[in-house]
C-alpha cells in the first residue's frame, strides 16, 4: 500500500515538475543579465567575490526560511514608517507578504550575502549591504508608493479614480490576499523595462493600470509633444523625452519623493509645477510671476497646504487649488467659458452652490473670495465694509460690476466696444499678470502674480492726491475711454474730482459693487461707496450720496476739507 502512494504521489507531482522546472529556468535565464545577479559572474558592480550560484541570494531548496518561495533570507524586523497622505482611502499598515521579502535586501538593514543556507555568510564586493541610493529604501517608506494594503473595490472608483480591482489587467497584479505589494509593479527576475518593472511606464501605461484620472488622456500633461530639456530631465530623474512619454514621471515619483504627500518630484505641489513652469520646459515663466509684490502667496518650500469642502482653510495656497494637473487643458467638449487650464476645478456659483467644475472662471475665485472664513485686507476703507466678494456680485445689487451676469446701469457712455451694458467680464479681465498675453505681454495669463496691488493686470492708484494720467488708472481706461471719462460725458464734475482736485476713482466707487442687503439704489448706483480715508461725515453726521435720477444726484460729505451739503449735479 505504502508503495502504491508513493507511486500516486510521483505520477501527480511529474506534470507539476513539467511545469515549475522550465519556469524556474526561464526565471534564472531571465535575472542572469540583471544587478538581482548578485554572483561572482553578475552585471553589477556589487557582486560576490567567489559565489557562482544565482538563485542562492534569495531562495534555497533546503533549509528556507518557510516563507514561500523558498526564502533564503531572514526578515527585516521594522519597524517602517508607513506612507501617508489626505488623500490615501487605504489602511496601510507594516509590510507583509513578497514586500517584506524585497525589503530584507532593499531596506539596507541586512546583510547581502547573509543566506540562511550557507553557515557563513556570503562575501560580496563592493558593499556588504544595499549600498546607498535609490534602491536602498530604508526603514522609512513614507517617500514611497504605499504598499502592504487591501486593494478594496469600496474604493476603487469614484472620486479616487482607481480602477477597481476586477478591472486590474495583467501583468499588474494584487497577491493572493488582494493587498497590494511591491511585486504588483515590479518583476524581480526581469528587468526588460528597467527598474524591474512588469510593464513600461512610457505614457504612463503602468500608472494607469491602477490610476485613471478621468480627464487625463486629452489633458495638456498626457498630449503635450514639447520634449523636456536635459536639465529638467535630469531634475526629474527621466530621459529627456517629450512630455507626453514622459507622463506621470514628471510630476511623481514611486519611490524617495521628495513631496512624501502625493509622492511629488519637489518638495511640494507647487514647487513640483515650476520645475517645468519656470520657462525652461513650459512656455512661460510662472516661478516670476509667483514672487512677485502682488499674488496669491503660493508656498514653494515645506508640505503644500490643504483645501478642505469647497473653501480654503488657509490664506496661502497651492497651484493644485485653481488646477487640476490630470485634466488641465481638457474641457472634455464642453461650452464654459472657464479657461482648459482649470479644468475638473471645484468652485462656488455666484447663488453660493458649491460645484465640482468650474463652468466660469469666477466661480473658482468664489471658493475662497465668497464664504470662506478666510477674509484678505481691504485695501480701501469703505463706508460699507463687505469682505465676501459674492455678495458684492449679486445681481438684485444695487450696482456692480458685471461679473457672472450684466450689470443694472443701462447708461454708460464711457464703454469701450465691444463693450456694452450688456456685456458680462470675469474676475480675470481685471486679476492678471501686468504682463499676461492677454493685454499684450509676453508672460503667462492668469493671476499668478503682479506688480500693480491687489494682483490687478494694470495700475490702479488709490493714493489721494495722485495725478491723473493714462498710467495712472491704467485699469479703468481699458474698458473706459478716458476721453469720455474727462469730458464728463457721464458725470459733470469728473475732470474736476480727477485731474483738478487729484482724487483717485477709488475714493468714490467700490469696484466690486455693494451688496442689496447693506445698500440701496437711492444711495449706491454707479459703485458708490466713499473712502473713509478721504471722505468723512459733515457736522451733522451725513456722509451720502443720493441718486436724483439719469446723470443727476447730490452729495453730502466733507471731502479735501470741502463741505458738501447736497452738492448737486
Amino acid at each position: 500500500m505504502r508503495r502504491r502512494i508513493d507511486r500516486l504521489a510521483l505520477a501527480l507531482a511529474l506534470p507539476l515538475l513539467a511545469v515549475t522546472v522550465p519556469a524556474a529556468a526561464q526565471a534564472v535565464q531571465r535575472v542572469k543579465n540583471t544587478v538581482h545577479n548578485l554572483s561572482a559572474g553578475g552585471p553589477g558592480s556589487v557582486r560576490a567575490v567567489s559565489e557562482t550560484e544565482v538563485c542562492v541570494f534569495c531562495h534555497t531548496p533546503h533549509g528556507s526560511s518557510g516563507v514561500a518561495p523558498l526564502w533564503n533570507r531572514s526578515l527585516s524586523a521594522g519597524p517602517y514608517r508607513i506612507y501617508e497622505s489626505s488623500s490615501l482611502r487605504a489602511r496601510v499598515g507594516q509590510p507583509t507578504g513578497s514586500s517584506k521579502l524585497c525589503l530584507s535586501c532593499h531596506d539596507g538593514t541586512i546583510a547581502l550575502g547573509d543566506v540562511l543556507s550557507r553557515a557563513a555568510p556570503i562575501s560580496i564586493a563592493g558593499a556588504d549591504r544595499m549600498p546607498p541610493g535609490p534602491s536602498n529604501l530604508g526603514t522609512d517608506l513614507s517617500d514611497d508608493h504605499p504598499i502592504s494594503f487591501p486593494y478594496s473595490s469600496s474604493f476603487g472608483t469614484g472620486a479616487s479614480e482607481l480602477v477597481d480591482p476586477a478591472a486590474i489587467l495583467p501583468p499588474v497584479k494584487l497577491d493572493a490576499n488582494a493587498e497590494l505589494q511591491c511585486t504588483s509593479c515590479h518583476e524581480p527576475h526581469d528587468n526588460t523595462y528597467g527598474d524591474f518593472l512588469l510593464r513600461s511606464n512610457e505614457e504612463g501605461r503602468l500608472c494607469t493600470s491602477c490610476h485613471r484620472p478621468t480627464s487625463w488622456p486629452s489633458s495638456a500633461h498626457a498630449v503635450s509633444g514639447r520634449v523636456l530639456p536635459a536639465d529638467v530631465a535630469e531634475r526629474l530623474g527621466v530621459q529627456p523625452a517629450p512630455l507626453s512619454q514622459v507622463a506621470c514621471n514628471g510630476c511623481h515619483g514611486t519611490h524617495g519623493a521628495a513631496g512624501q504627500a502625493w509622492l511629488l518630484d519637489a518638495a511640494n505641489i507647487s514647487a513640483t509645477c515650476l520645475v517645468c513652469h519656470d520657462g525652461t520646459a513650459a512656455t512661460t515663466d510662472l516661478r516670476r510671476d509667483v514672487r512677485k509684490i502682488s499674488g496669491h502667496g503660493i508656498v514653494l518650500e515645506g508640505a503644500s497646504p490643504i483645501a478642505s469642502g469647497p473653501f480654503i482653510e488657509g490664506s496661502r495656497v497651492s497651484c493644485a487649488d485653481c488646477h487640476d494637473s490630470h485634466a488641465a487643458g481638457s474641457r472634455e467638449g464642453r461650452s464654459g467659458t472657464a479657461p482648459a487650464s482649470l479644468a475638473r476645478v471645484p468652485g462656488v456659483k455666484l447663488n453660493g452652490a458649491p460645484t465640482p467644475d468650474v463652468e466660469y472662471q469666477h466661480e473658482l475665485c468664489l471658493r475662497c473670495h465668497g464664504d470662506s472664513p478666510v477674509q484678505l485686507r481691504a485695501t480701501v476703507s469703505r463706508v460699507i465694509v463687505q469682505p465676501n466678494t459674492r455678495l458684492q456680485f449679486q445681481p438684485t445689487n444695487p450696482s456692480f460690476h458685471p461679473v457672472g451676469t450684466p450689470g443694472v446701469n443701462r447708461l454708460v457712455p464711457s464703454l469701450k466696444p465691444p463693450l456694452t451694458t450688456a456685456s458680462v467680464i470675469e474676475c480675470g479681465d481685471c486679476h492678471d499678470s501686468n504682463d499676461s498675453r492677454r493685454i499684450g505681454g509676453s508672460g503667462p495669463a492668469g493671476p499668478h502674480g503682479s506688480i500693480h496691488e491687489p494682483l490687478l493686470a494694470r495700475r490702479y492708484d488709490t493714493v489721494d492726491f495722485a495725478v491723473e494720467s493714462p498710467e495712472t488708472y491704467a485699469l479703468c481706461y481699458s474698458c473706459h475711454w478716458r476721453e469720455s471719462i474727462l469730458r464728463d460725458e457721464s458725470f459733470r464734475h469728473h475732470r474736476e474730482h480727477i485731474v483738478d482736485e487729484r482724487t483717485p476713482c477709488s475714493v468714490c466707487h467700490d469696484a466690486h459693487g455693494i451688496s442689496s442687503a447693506q445698500g440701496s439704489v437711492a444711495r449706491n448706483s454707479h459703485l458708490i461707496n466713499f473712502d473713509r480715508a478721504v471722505v468723512f461725515p459733515r457736522a451733522d453726521g451725513r456722509l451720502e450720496f443720493n441718486d436724483l435720477g439719469t446723470f443727476r444726484g447730490e452729495c453730502s460729505l466733507v471731502c479735501h476739507g470741502e463741505d458738501h451739503d447736497r452738492s448737486s449735479y
